[in-house]
Order: structure tokens, then sequence, then C-alpha cells
């Protein structure tokens, strides 16, 4: 089962925005789908690094 999907609404700095978006283009996804990859890598770093 994919897991759920939750709306929030947050603050992002401009120049950070434009680089998400620029690289999400690049990538072809979706804004969201792109913080959300990078955000799950990050994660995946974080908990290799336990």
């Amino acid at each position: 089962m994919k897991p759920l999907k939750e709306k929030i609404s947050i603050t992002i700095d401009g120049d950070i925005l434009d680089t998400l978006r620029y690289e999400a283009e690049k990538d072809d996804r979706s804004l969201s789908q792109y913080i959300n990859l990078v955000l799950r890598h990050h994660i995946n770093r974080l908990k290799k690094d336990d």
C-alpha cells in the first residue's frame, strides 16, 4: 500500500525555491514530487550515518 500523502504549508527561501523548480523541471517531475524525492534522499542519508 502506498503511503498516504498529506498537504502542508511551508515557507521556503526564494533562491532555494527557484533551484527546486529548475531541478524539478529538468528531471521532468512536479515540484511536489521533486521535494519529496530530495527529502527522502536526505532522510536515507541521515539513517545511514546513524
